[in-house]
């Protein structure tokens, strides 16, 4: 790593987040960054090509159609949602304007590795909370002093969900702080908590449209709460970018919502795949956890997880596996097209034969 005298001390110091690898490869099926493998709905592209005249002008500074789509979509008002340039950006404006605070941010130990690093970011405590043994969350561990709660549901990347009356649950002991689900998978078989915004004011629920709207390439998440939590998060946003979302991305995203049909038609057929892989992996041995995501979270006990990883990139097919502890043998693999998965399936036999 290369550094430089006129770094600050926090550049310095600063681990940053490792995205999913993107390599320009003849021939290969990637299934290492959860990406969607149906196209955008077309109504996408269509809205896409007419706001293009529009781009003489800066954007709406808080994308009033997108959100409004988002609100009638989740049955919330217009003031109760907030949106940013995908939900890592909304996800960034969370940490400071909400989990700050003297008490620790609470989060569990295997979860979405960017939330640490924000709070390294931004100079926030944080306690990291073992999952049990079955990598599921237990919310009674949370019932103790913090600064605030985030976890995402289902969890990433172990892909396992929590039900939405464990939540609620929680929700009604846990009120002294703020309470961040982040459902970036949760179309895919979760129950989303944006049903308990309305009441429980210490709720936020985060959601991107990169997964389940294929639109990983386009930037847009929205956040769901009460005013005053919108509103600081608005605050925020406005002392640091107030057009986060751009104006072709205005249009796609309220398209994607609107298109209520393509969006059901799309995440279903991943869930049928999602269903194929499962019993696939389980008959060649694997240990499967539970899934209400777009990927499956896999081990084998008799084969390594980084000889698979490796053996499987040899055949041109990439999947993800982390180097930590308890996961590390573990593969994660997004679900892809019927296509994808019989190309998967094949090298995954070849690579376990040799």
């Amino acid at each position: 790593m290369s550094t430089s005298p006129y770094w600050s001390a926090l550049t310095a110091s600063l681990t940053p987040y490792v995205p999913g690898e993107q390599p320009r490869i003849d021939g290969l099926v990637k299934l290492n960054t959860n990406e969607n493998p149906f196209p955008p709905s077309p109504k996408v592209h269509e809205a896409i090509a007419a706001a293009v005249g529009g781009l003489a002008r800066y954007p709406d500074p808080n994308s009033t159609d997108f959100c409004q789509a988002v609100a009638d979509y989740v049955g919330l008002p217009l003031d109760h949602v907030f949106a940013g340039n995908g939900s890592d950006e909304v996800l960034a404006v969370v940490f400071q304007a909400l989990l700050k605070h003297e008490q620790p941010t609470l989060m569990p130990d295997i979860t979405y590795s960017f939330y640490p690093v924000y709070c390294r970011l931004f100079d926030i405590a944080y306690r990291a909370l073992p999952l049990k043994d079955d990598f599921s969350i237990d919310l009674n561990d949370y019932l103790v002093p913090n600064g605030g709660v985030i976890f995402a549901n289902p969890n990433a990347p172990t892909g396992c969900p929590l039900p939405l009356a464990d939540i609620e649950a929680f929700l009604q002991k846990q009120t002294d702080s703020v309470v961040v689900v982040d459902e970036a998978y949760v179309d895919f078989g979760g129950e989303s908590a944006s049903s308990l915004v309305s009441r429980y004011p210490n709720l936020l629920v985060i959601q991107t449209l990169s997964k389940s709207r294929s639109l990983a390439g386009l930037r847009v998440g929205f956040a769901l709460g009460q005013p005053p939590l919108i509103d600081a998060l608005q605050r925020v946003k406005n002392s640091f970018n107030s057009y986060p979302v751009d104006h072709l991305a205005i249009a796609g995203a309220t398209a994607a919502i609107h298109d209520v049909d393509y969006f059901e038609q799309t995440r279903q057929a991943i869930i049928a795949t999602r269903t194929r892989l499962d019993d696939a992996l389980k008959a060649r041995g694997f240990e499967v956890l539970p899934s209400a995501t777009n990927f499956i979270f896999a081990r084998h006990p008799k084969h390594d997880g980084k000889a698979l990883a490796a053996g499987l990139r040899a055949e041109k097919v990439l999947v993800r596996r982390f180097d930590a502890p308890r996961i590390d043998q573990f593969l994660r693999i997004s679900i892809g097209s019927e296509a994808d998965t019989d190309i998967l399936l094949q090298a995954l036999d070849k690579v376990m034969a040799a």
